[in-house]
């Protein structure tokens, strides 16, 4: 059984790195493809098996099976050893990708250095943005680094949407749905837990799945957010739109508006409302006034 193996390589400069991510690479292989490592690499990757099954072992933990559809994630750094079952063979497709935005992914969740193996529930859109990358690297491309970095983001997306259908994000999408429909009240995040018959420490959990953030913080940008589309939208004085968003005390609305959104919530409408009064018409002159 024999294995077919293309790939395409990036080199961006220093300011394609000032975006924050890059991608170094991408490919597709398929067939009775030969082990990898124990190796290291120094960049990211993620190794998408879209068929067939086979074992991954990261680090100094024990080896894991791995069945497709799953994704591998290969951290700069850590040992890894991985392939299909002997006899058999797996189709992956691979993206390297590094850049001071890793960090930020991590920390949002969309990279997973704690469960480096996650099954997914499909692989189409995935493989999708892998062709959109493998498109940038066409000869002659003057844009290939720039539209490569686009597809980075967007890949990354796309692995965190279908991870998070075939694992236990999945069943707190409802619970993050109900937070965002409540936010609007001013209850304090442990009678929102209380609400939704979870503890505050199960609400903190299932929140940061689904959105990489901690409650309070997924409440201020939903309740932030609506602020400024009613500031930029309608003529509602501050005092009302800070209460329906959820704030009794317009002053400290104020005082978090300023810090959250970067400018006060009156110079925010001045700038982004289309809402102008119109100006008041002449009055008509008497027929007794004397012409000008």
């Amino acid at each position: 059984m024999t294995h077919y193996s293309w790939m395409r390589f990036f080199t961006p400069d220093a300011v394609h790195h000032d975006l924050g991510l890059v991608c170094l690479g991408t490919g597709v292989q398929r067939g009775a493809l030969p082990v990898v490592g124990p190796r290291t690499v120094d960049r990211h990757v993620a190794v998408v098996v879209t068929a067939g099954s086979g074992w991954f072992r990261h680090g100094r933990a024990e080896r894991v099976a791995v069945t497709a559809p799953a994704l591998l994630w290969l951290l700069p750094g850590v040992p890894h050893h991985y392939g299909p079952d002997p006899g058999g063979g797996w189709d992956e497709t691979f993206v390297s990708l590094t850049g001071a935005a890793t960090a930020t992914y991590t920390r949002l969740g969309y990279i997973t250095p704690n469960r480096p193996v996650m099954p997914l529930t499909r692989t189409d859109e995935i493989t999708a943005v892998a062709a959109r990358i493998l498109r940038a690297a066409r000869p002659g491309n003057p844009l290939r680094d720039v539209e490569a970095a686009v597809a980075a983001h967007e890949l990354l997306l796309a692995l965190r949407a279908a991870r998070d259908e075939a694992g236990t994000a999945a069943a707190d999408r409802p619970v993050v749905d109900a937070l965002a429909r409540d936010a609007f009240l001013p209850l304090s995040v442990d009678d929102h837990a209380t609400r939704l018959g979870l503890t505050p420490a199960g609400l903190r959990a299932a929140v940061r799945r689904a959105s990489g953030r901690a409650p309070k913080d997924f409440l201020l940008s939903v309740r932030l957010t609506r602020a400024q589309e009613l500031l930029a939208g309608t003529d509602l004085p501050t005092t009302t739109v800070a209460r329906m968003v959820g704030f009794e005390d317009p002053a400290y609305f104020s005082r978090l508006f300023s810090r959250r959104v970067g400018t006060p919530p009156s110079r925010f409408r001045e700038r982004e409302s289309r809402m102008r009064p119109e100006p008041a018409p002449s009055p008509a002159p008497s027929p007794s006034s004397p012409d000008p």
